[in-house]
């Protein structure tokens, strides 16, 4: 069975927009996952830890034939395979992904909650995702684009395109 599964991103270390694209590119070649949208990239502020660079952020769907542990294993490694370290909450890093939503699960295990627990608190993930699925419903919170005027208030900017991306 194949389910729509909706992916945060974000980096702020090692040319974070490059990380950012790469990874949106690896997603595609996971097993039994095809790429269904990607946004554009967003700057953002730190959250929790301020004293860090601003990060790179974007969110993507894709469909996929993986069980959600299944996918959440595969991107920690994509992350560590991009130099991701966990040296303390909130830390700098060059690749975070976050398997935000996975169809319609509800769902609290050891690891990994679903959907994110914090996904509606965040511009930097809201404005991305409504950018490619304006319609979304959190499971248990209701539709994503009422969750935005919570977030007012938050740095979060659009960035242009950049020519290699106009290109292709």
């Amino acid at each position: 069975m194949k389910v729509v599964a909706t992916i945060g991103l974000g980096a702020n270390l090692n040319d974070p927009a490059a990380q950012v694209e790469y990874a949106l590119a690896e997603l595609d070649r996971l097993p039994a996952t095809r790429l269904l949208a990607r946004s554009s990239l967003y700057a953002s502020s730190p959250v929790g830890y301020v004293d860090q660079p601003d990060f790179i952020n974007a969110v993507a769907q894709v469909e996929t034939a993986l069980a959600p542990r299944a996918l959440l294993a595969a991107l920690l490694d994509i992350e560590q395979r991009h130099g991701r370290e966990r040296s303390f909450r909130n830390a700098p890093r060059t690749l975070d992904l976050d398997l935000l939503l996975y169809g319609g699960a509800r769902f609290h295990e050891e690891g990994l909650t679903l959907p994110h627990p914090r996904m509606h608190e965040r511009a930097f993930v809201l404005l991305p995702l409504l950018e490619i699925a304006g319609q979304t419903v959190i499971p248990g919170r209701g539709p994503a684009a009422g969750w935005l005027a919570a977030c007012r208030g938050q740095n979060v900017a659009l960035l242009p395109p950049s020519p290699a991306a106009a290109h292709a």
